[in-house]
């Protein structure tokens, strides 16, 4: 904590196998935050939305990266992972389709925890 503050840090991942370096900063970032106690909570958009369904996260593979289930399991295991509720329409993805505690929510969910005290937003 800082200053007596509790801190939670909001990552929205915009990439996903399309741009693959950037896909992986956005979960290793995330992970490396949740590893080290901090509040995370993770939304995935864009291509990065794909990672919400079962198996595609394990899938995915960068030289020289942590393995995106490994990192996507530690996100999971502390903090939040929420697909974005247009990205997903827009692949056909569904409550049903994504990892079980993945949430679907949209962008007014996505600025009320980017606004919150003490929270800090990155994008990737």
């Amino acid at each position: 904590m800082l200053g007596g503050m509790a801190r939670s840090l909001v990552i929205k991942a915009t990439a996903g196998a399309d741009s693959p370096e950037r896909c992986a900063q956005a979960f290793t970032v995330a992970a490396t935050a949740a590893a080290a106690g901090v509040d995370v909570s993770l939304w995935l958009t864009g291509e990065s939305t794909w990672f919400a369904l079962p198996g595609r996260a394990e899938s995915f593979e960068l030289p020289h990266s942590a393995p995106l289930g490994e990192l996507l399991h530690v996100v999971r295991a502390t903090g939040r992972v929420t697909a974005c509720t247009q990205c997903a329409a827009r692949r056909d993805i569904g409550t049903d389709d994504v990892i079980p505690g993945v949430r679907i929510a949209g962008a007014a969910v996505f600025v009320e925890e980017a606004m919150a005290e003490g929270a800090q937003a990155l994008v990737y």
